[in-house]
This record gives structure tokens, sequence and C-alpha cells, in this order.
């Protein structure tokens, strides 16, 4: 059904294995039981802001409040756009793109985590790949970055895995202590000879481009710089 007011509700993207789904509140809820079940190794944080340290039912109101936040702070300019990944009909994770001046920069930035017991299932790759065919297909993006901790060697592998070019390090708090922060951008000329499929599906984007108003923002062309 088509949402009469805010269209990424009706955005879903589909791939042979997954679909990435817009969180509405029923999405946000299973997501947060699914984040209090487990993302991690308590020893390890692979987040930049530690939310994950929070204990149920902070932990859960938590997301959903953060969820909130995104959805009521998108604009053109700035928007964070998050997904429930969901296989056969079960929220096993969520992935994001969020930007700031996309109209200027054309580029977003993805972030996203797994359930602990659907990890190691390629499940992260598969995500990435839908995420990447939504930024550069459906919005007409021309660059795409990421970033993992030195340590996040799953988060490391799956973008190494995608040919992604490393743009360097920078140090950073984690937990109150330093860390190392790993940098890495994609190009659209890279995503179109290397990584583009036609086994992946984006509904709904027409609407969702009017809303962010890039209905008039032309398809760019390829570049490898």
């Amino acid at each position: 059904m088509t949402h009469p007011v805010w269209p990424l509700f009706d955005l879903i993207v589909r791939t042979p294995r997954l679909e990435l789904r817009y969180l509405d509140d029923d999405l946000c809820t299973e997501l947060a039981a699914l984040a209090a079940d487990g993302i991690h190794d308590p020893a390890f944080m692979p987040f930049s802001t530690p939310w994950s340290d929070a204990t149920s039912p902070d932990l859960e109101r938590g997301l959903l409040q953060y969820q909130w936040r995104c959805r009521a702070d998108t604009t053109p300019s700035h928007w964070n756009i998050n997904f429930a990944t969901v296989v056969d009909g079960v929220v096993i994770g969520t992935t994001s793109l969020f930007t700031n001046d996309y109209p200027v920069l054309r580029q977003f930035e993805t972030g996203s985590w797994l359930g602990r017991r659907y990890q190691g299932k390629g499940f992260g790759k598969e995500m990435r790949l839908a995420s990447l065919h939504l930024g550069f297909a459906g919005l007409h993006a021309e660059f795409a970055t990421t970033g993992a901790y030195a340590d996040n060697a799953p988060s490391l592998g799956v973008t190494a895995s995608l040919g992604y070019a490393r743009e360097g390090r920078r140090r950073v708090v984690r937990r109150s202590v330093p860390a190392e922060m790993i940098g890495f951008r994609m190009t659209r000329e890279y995503w179109e000879r290397t990584l583009r499929r036609a086994d992946i599906e984006v509904t709904g984007i027409e609407a969702v481009r009017d809303l962010l108003a890039l209905g008039d923002l032309p398809e760019p062309t390829a570049r490898e710089s």
C-alpha cells in the first residue's frame, strides 16, 4: 500500500537472498528485540556510539528513539535512511544510508549490523550490495563511503571483498580510549563496472526521490577519481 504522506515506508530493496525494508514502528520493535538478544561480544565495540552497551529495556527504547529522530530529521540535504534486513519474513539485522549536503556532494555512507546468530552466513555482503544498488541506481550517487574500526575483521572483510579504495586512518575515542577507524570509498564507475547486478530490485524509489528533492537531479556521468 502506498503511504499517503511518508513514501519511505514503501521503499523496499529486494535481492534473491533478502529484502531491505524501511523501518516502521513494527519493524523497529522486531529489530530492538534482535539487538537485545545480542549483536557482538560484550568485550568488543563495533559502533562509534556504544549504544549496544545499554541493558534491556533501555537498549530497546533507545533504539526506537534513535529511529524516530532519524525520521524527524530527514531533509533533502541531510538524511539517515534505515532499513530492516528481512529474510523469509524474519528481521535479521539492519543497514543504513546516510549523508549530509547530498545534492552537492552526491555521496552517501553505509553502516550495518546483524544479529549474532545470523553472522557469518554471507548476509552482510548481500545487504551491502543492496545498499550500494539503492544509492547508485536509485539515488544517483557518485560516491559511496564506509568505515570500520581496525579490529573489526568481519566488516573489513566485507569491504575488502567488494573492492573499496582505502582512504586512510584516523584516531577516534571508543569507550573512552583511543581507537583507529579506517575509511573507504567507492566510485560510481567502479560499481557500474564491477558490482552492478540485474537481480536487485528497488520499489517505491520515485516517490522517495521526490521527498528528497532529487526529481530534477540528473544521473551522473561515471568517473573514477
